[in-house]
């Protein structure tokens, strides 16, 4: 087993104002403004009674598609849009401030969420050690879930998942190591993918020594990182590996290739925009060794199936990545693979982290560990 790296675990109880991140120095006046403004926005929205909220937006919701869209969301998309933050989850065309950005968002709705233990490690890597985190839960030996962080294979960090993990760990009494895997343009695909193979391969044979149960290893992640886990779960059948116990799958990329009704359904205004899918898909996969069809980063394209574990997939009804989630889930079910498919029909892209706003998001989320908790219970 590696050694955890000394003095990098994060804090187990609420940050100090000394330990809060500091917000990536902005390039403009109006880019101070916006994160000033989100931050306020995002710590506030809990607070805000429900009722409130609706007054604020003028009684008037929004249904495309037979779905209304939750109103905390809806609030925090309306603030963003009156803060003058056009674009989406990719906040600057500059990979490295795009990167600060979503850190410093994310830290600013950090809650800190006790565990019995973080540890940071470094995991043997194809080309060089891989950091990531092992979250410990209260309950000791436990089933263990390596997780992949979002943010389409080329944004996303340890920490803007923090949270996410520390809930998981806690709520689903599950351990979970969490890994920082090689992100484009620095290292185009399958680099990721081949990063995230290795953690798994040395979960298997690490399990134990982590406090876990050796046989009940899962793999999950969220958009890029449910990509990733869907396609770890189908390298693993291939190549006769012990397979994962489930796949945790949340609204994730499966397809590269080809534009879905949703892509355009969605394609502005609900965080996730159709320029933020064109813009990682170009990072990660101009100029790298596979394209678009192929099943080793599109696993929906793949030509079979059958023999993949078990899969517990939720996907947003406002998500761009809604039906490619929903195609997922389909051709799994009809190639015999045991599929549980929950789609939170009022919630947009990246609900699991925004679960300390309250509303729908928290809702699903609760649900979705409480789901994992059950699927692992019957393994």
């Amino acid at each position: 087993m590696t050694q955890s790296l000394p003095g990098q675990a994060p804090p187990a109880g609420p940050p100090t104002p000394a330990s809060k991140p500091a917000p990536p120095a902005p390039s403009t006046r109006k880019e101070a403004i916006v994160n000033a403004t989100s931050g306020i926005t995002l710590r506030a929205l809990p607070r805000i009674p429900d009722g409130v909220k609706r007054l604020l937006l003028g009684f008037r919701s929004i249904s495309v598609d037979g779905n209304t869209l939750d109103t905390t969301l809806q609030l925090m998309l309306a603030a963003q849009h009156v803060a003058g933050i056009q674009s989406g989850l990719v906040a600057n065309d500059d990979v490295a401030a795009a990167r600060a950005q979503l850190d410093f968002l994310a830290a600013s709705f950090k809650q800190n969420i006790a565990v019995a233990r973080v540890t940071n490690l470094s995991i043997p890597g194809p080309a060089g050690p891989i950091p990531a985190r092992q979250y410990l839960p209260a309950e000791g030996v436990a089933p263990l879930l390596v997780f992949y962080h979002g943010g389409g294979q080329a944004i996303g960090s340890l920490d803007t998942h923090d949270d996410l993990c520390r809930k998981i760990c806690r709520d689903g009494a599950v351990h979970v190591l969490s890994v920082d895997y090689r992100l484009a343009p620095e290292h185009k695909a399958p680099a990721g993918s081949d990063d995230a193979f290795a953690a798994y391969k040395w979960a298997l044979d690490h399990a134990a020594e982590l406090g876990a149960k050796a046989e009940l290893v899962a793999v999950g992640g969220d958009s890029a990182g449910g990509n990733l886990a869907a396609v770890i779960a189908q390298r693993a059948r291939n190549e006769g590996v012990p397979p994962p116990a489930l796949q945790l799958l949340l609204y994730p990329v499966t397809n590269y290739r080809d534009e879905t009704r949703s892509q355009t359904l969605f394609a502005e205004g609900y965080f996730l925009t159709k320029r933020d899918l064109h813009w990682f898909r170009d990072k990660f996969l101009d100029g790298a060794q596979l394209d678009a069809s192929d099943p080793r980063v599109s696993p929906l394209l793949a030509d079979d199936l059958t023999g993949l574990p078990p899969a517990l997939v939720l996907t947003g009804g406002f998500d761009p990545l809604r039906d490619e989630g929903q195609q997922y889930a389909d051709a799994m079910r009809d190639a015999g693979v045991p599929v549980d498919h929950r789609q939170f029909g009022s919630l947009v892209h990246g609900f699991a982290n925004f679960f300390p706003l309250g509303g729908g998001s928290a809702t699903a989320t609760t649900e979705m560990i409480s789901a994992l908790r059950a699927h692992l219970a019957r393994v």
